[in-house]
């Protein structure tokens, strides 16, 4: 069984323009996606620490 990362070292091989082309656009649609999932998801230890500290400061 030979070792793909050995692969690694070798020079890249050229691709159709086309191709990397529609790579790097489905790499930025998913970034978008990513982006636009953390914008409408919730940081629950944010949340957290934000009640904590919020309680905190009306008991002093």
């Amino acid at each position: 069984m030979n070792n793909p990362f050995k692969q690694l070292n070798k020079p890249l091989q050229p691709v159709p323009d086309e191709l990397k082309a529609k790579v790097m656009s489905d790499i930025a649609t998913a970034k978008l996606l990513m982006e636009l999932a953390e914008l409408f998801s919730l940081d629950a230890a944010k949340v957290v620490k934000t009640v904590i500290d919020k309680r905190t400061k009306t008991k002093k």
